[in-house]
C-alpha cells in the first residue's frame, strides 16, 4: 500500500518558526513532525510515501533521505512556488499513488496523534474513509458528522476532520464538474480543495468514517507546537 503525506503549505501562521524549516519538519518530541507519520506507516506495511512539497522543498530530501532509515521508500513531487491545496496535490500525484487502482492513505504533514494506523482500511467501502476527532477550541463548529459508519456534510453531532484518510482514485473521476471554475482549478496542474468531492461523495453515501477518541493536534501556531514538545518530552 502507498500513502501519501501532505507537506505543501507555506506555514505562515508558523512564522518565524517556518522561515527557514517547513512545518512537517518541525521537531515535536525529538523528531520532525512527519517522522512519527513515516515511521506509523512503515510499522503498518507501507512500502512507498510520496512526499508533495511546496515551501523550502529541498529541505525534505536533505532530512529524511531516500526514507531507508524509516523502513520505506520516499519520493518527492515538488508542485511549485503554489501549493495545490489538498484536492490538486492528491491529483497531482494519483499517477504515483495510485497506478493499479488500489487504495491509498493520505495524512496532513502538520498534525500530530496517537491514532493507531493499523485501524485504517485497506480496502474502504466506499469512496474515502476518514478519521474524525474532537472538535478543537479553533474549529469548534467541526467539518462533518458521523451516522454509524457514514461521513456526512451535515448534521449532529459535528467533528473535525483529523487529516488522516484512505481514498479511492475514482473520488476524482470528474473532479473538474465538481470544482468547476474556482481559482486554481484551470492552472495546470489545477489547485483545488478536497471538501467538495468528498461533500459530493458523501451524498451518495460514499464515504465511511470513525472517531477517534484519543490525542490529536493540529500544529498550526507556534504555541501549539509548544505545547505538544513539552508534552511528549513530559512522557
Amino acid at each position: 500500500m502507498k500513502a501519501l503525506v501532505l507537506a505543501a503549505g507555506l506555514g505562515e501562521r508558523m512564522r518565524p518558526l517556518t522561515l527557514t524549516t517547513p512545518k512537517p519538519l518541525l521537531e515535536a518530541g525529538g523528531k520532525p513532525l512527519i517522522a512519527w507519520h513515516l515511521e506509523k506507516l512503515a510499522a503498518i506495511g507501507v512500502d512507498e510515501v510520496i512526499v508533495n512539497t511546496s515551501w523550502l522543498a529541498p529541505k525534505f530530501g536533505e532530512t529524511l533521505g531516500d526514507g531507508r532509515r524509516f523502513g520505506l521508500r520516499l519520493r518527492y513531487v515538488y508542485e511549485g512556488p503554489t501549493p495545490l491545496e489538498t484536492g490538486g496535490g492528491m491529483w497531482n500525484a494519483l499517477a504515483e499513488l495510485a497506478p493499479d487502482g488500489a487504495p491509498f492513505i493520505a495524512v496532513n504533514g502538520d498534525i500530530w496523534t496517537d491514532y493507531d494506523f493499523t485501524k485504517l482500511p485497506r480496502d474502504p467501502d466506499g469512496l474515502a474513509h476518514l478519521v474524525l476527532v474532537d472538535n478543537p477550541a479553533h474549529n469548534e463548529g467541526g467539518d462533518f458528522a458521523l451516522d454509524g459508519p457514514l461521513v456526512r456534510s451535515e448534521g449532529v453531532p459535528r467533528y473535525t476532520f483529523s487529516g488522516i484518510g484512505v481514498y479511492r482514485r475514482e473520488l476524482f473521476d470528474g473532479w473538474r464538474a465538481i470544482i468547476g471554475d474556482a481559482p486554481g482549478a484551470n492552472d495546470t496542474p489545477p489547485r483545488f480543495k478536497l471538501a467538495p468531492l468528498l461533500r459530493v461523495a458523501m451524498r451518495e453515501e460514499d464515504v465511511t468514517g470513525e472517531h477517534h477518541h484519543g490525542a490529536w493536534t493540529d500544529v498550526g501556531t507556534p504555541e501549539r507546537l509548544q505545547t505538544l514538545d513539552a508534552a511528549l518530552r513530559g512522557g
